[in-house]
């Protein structure tokens, strides 16, 4: 029997979600990526605290990664990981978002590697941040249960499109994630500026 369509975007996106595990003398931090063309991830910048990241692709071999630029305010980070073997994928076009959007996050949940869960888009606006979050920019807030490991996962469309960078849950059982398009700029930036940025 085929897998329909859902299923098929989901399977392609836990392929193209890395395990990244970061780690210095006094911290250790993990999280998820996604993986795009040249070799990148774009993961949250909290995700990578420590002065050591390992990238660990689907078939579960690992591989030193550098920080090629990270912004603390909007938390994304894009990493340079040599040899990484794992299909990339392509930013979609986050401002065609509405409420009830149909949605699914893919992460690395509390060692469940791969771990899918679905909701549907509650919002599309800024947001007050007691802990030094962009306020002024705007957040994908969806009722997606996620846990720790899940930050820097993927947030889809049901057709697979990625339009988000799941970063943290909020009250209310939302959850939050940059935009694609926010993503896009960012990425944009850096390929423009290869420079260590944390």
């Amino acid at each position: 029997m085929a897998i329909p369509v859902p299923g098929r975007a989901a399977e392609t996106l836990r392929r193209a979600t890395v395990q990244i595990i970061s780690s210095s003398a006094r911290r250790q931090g993990s999280g998820s990526g996604v993986v795009l063309p040249d070799d990148r991830v774009l993961t949250n910048a909290h995700v990578i605290p420590g002065a050591r990241i390992l990238v660990e692709n689907w078939e579960g071999r690992s591989h030193p990664a550098t920080v090629l630029r990270a912004d603390a305010q909007r938390d994304l980070a894009l990493l340079f990981v040599p040899g990484l073997s794992a299909p990339a994928v392509s930013l979609g076009d986050s401002d065609r978002l509405r409420p009830g959007t149909p949605v699914f996050a893919v992460g690395n949940p509390l060692g469940f590697i791969g771990a899918v869960s679905s909701g549907a888009v509650h919002a599309l606006a800024p947001l007050r941040f007691p802990n030094g979050l962009s306020r002024r920019m705007a957040w994908i807030q969806a009722d997606i249960r996620l846990a720790p490991g899940n930050s820097g996962g993927p947030l889809a469309t049901l057709d697979g499109q990625v339009v988000g960078i799941n970063t943290m849950v909020i009250s209310g059982g939302l959850s939050l994630a940059v935009p694609s398009r926010a993503a896009q700029t960012f990425v944009a930036r850096s390929h423009d500026r290869r420079s260590l940025g944390v």
